[in-house]
């Protein structure tokens, strides 16, 4: 069993990693997705891309009986909420101040998830607080990296300090979510 500080590390380079390669789509090919898949398309097509690669860079994370398809599901689950939550509350307000919405609303919804998920009993809101802050300081740190640099540059450092940062904070939700479903 890693430690939280294994965990959060872990989490942080394979979920960064993962993001990296999403976002690369986006740098390299968001005008040809816009045109052949939509909107929706193409939203859908890089939530998919992030379910697949970063589930699976975070299994390693989690333990028997939780490892393979029980967390890719769960995962799954989570994060296409996550998805549909910031989304809504993105296009609801598509400014900066839907940008917050966005990441507290998807924070809240995919801690939930793990919550239920994991049956977590102690301090449940202490996940989706991890997650709030993890993925707000990736995205808007990120977003800054995006304005500062010329693209494609800045989308890849956009796309890498968001997973890095958002990796870090599941790589602890998934190191304390067990043991505060054990602790009662």
């Amino acid at each position: 069993m890693n430690s939280v500080a294994q965990s959060i590390i872990q989490g942080g380079i394979g979920f960064g990693l993962a993001s990296l390669a999403v976002f690369a789509t986006v740098a390299f090919g968001e005008r040809w997705m816009y045109a052949h898949l939509g909107l929706w398309g193409a939203y859908l097509t890089w939530t998919v891309l992030f379910i697949g690669l970063g589930g699976g860079a975070l299994l390693p994370l989690v333990s028997p009986p939780w490892r393979g398809a029980r967390f890719l599901g769960l995962f799954g689950l989570a994060f296409l909420l996550y998805s549909v939550g910031w989304g809504a509350a993105y296009f609801a307000q598509p400014n900066r101040l839907g940008e917050w919405l966005g990441s507290l609303v998807g924070s809240v919804v995919m801690g939930q998830v793990f919550v239920i998920g994991f049956k977590v009993r102690k301090a449940p809101f202490r996940l989706a607080l991890i997650l709030f802050l993890a993925n707000s300081a990736g995205y808007f740190l990120g977003s800054l990296l995006n304005d500062a640099f010329p693209r494609p540059t800045g989308m890849l450092l956009w796309g890498g300090l968001y997973g890095v940062c958002l990796g870090a904070g599941l790589g602890a939700v998934l190191h304390l979510a067990p043991k505060q479903a054990a602790a009662l």
